[in-house]
């Protein structure tokens, strides 16, 4: 079998659904989501605000790095919002790496045991798609979730770090 030290007790693989009951992003446990700065430039474009403006109302920096607040009584993320089908992420589409990742985070994947316990709060653990052990280490090391969606942007600054003018057309791909 090898060195234990590397094996993985989940190496045949999991399952998980995500059912969008939000209890991943709910308290009453306090937590962090880390934000990389590509991610807050996404969130305040996404929610079409300046970042300065993100970050007084929804950040809160912990040492040289930001997490989005909580809810001050619920402990719950500020962008979970109740909609008519249950709860809902008012960012799902540009949500943070670490969101995107749940519930495959170190901390879940100890043991069986600590799966399972996060299966207690996660109705959709153990349950729906097949994750091979392959898959779960890709979404785990996809940090950079969001490299795609700014690549065009990047590729339209010059070496000095101007926009490049746009061709005609451009706009239409």
């Amino acid at each position: 079998m090898g060195d234990r030290s590397t094996y993985l007790w989940y190496s045949a693989g999991l399952h998980f659904e995500c059912l969008q009951c939000g209890r991943c992003c709910a308290g009453p446990e306090g937590g962090y989501i880390w934000l990389s700065r590509p991610e807050i430039r996404l969130i305040a474009d996404f929610l079409k605000m300046p970042v300065k403006e993100l970050k007084q109302k929804f950040l809160r920096r912990v040492g040289f790095r930001f997490t989005i607040v909580e809810d001050p009584h619920t402990r719950d993320c500020v962008f979970l919002q109740q909609t008519k089908q249950g709860s809902g992420c008012a960012i799902y589409e540009v949500r943070p790496a670490q969101c995107r990742n749940w519930p495959f985070w170190e901390h879940n994947l100890v043991s069986p045991g600590t799966w399972n316990s996060t299966g207690r709060k996660c109705p959709g653990i153990n349950r729906g798609e097949f994750y091979s052990s392959e898959q779960i280490r890709d979404k785990k090391k996809n940090k950079k979730w969001w490299l795609p969606v700014l690549r065009p942007v990047l590729r339209s600054f010059s070496v000095g770090g101007s926009p490049s003018r746009a061709k005609e057309g451009d706009d239409k791909k």
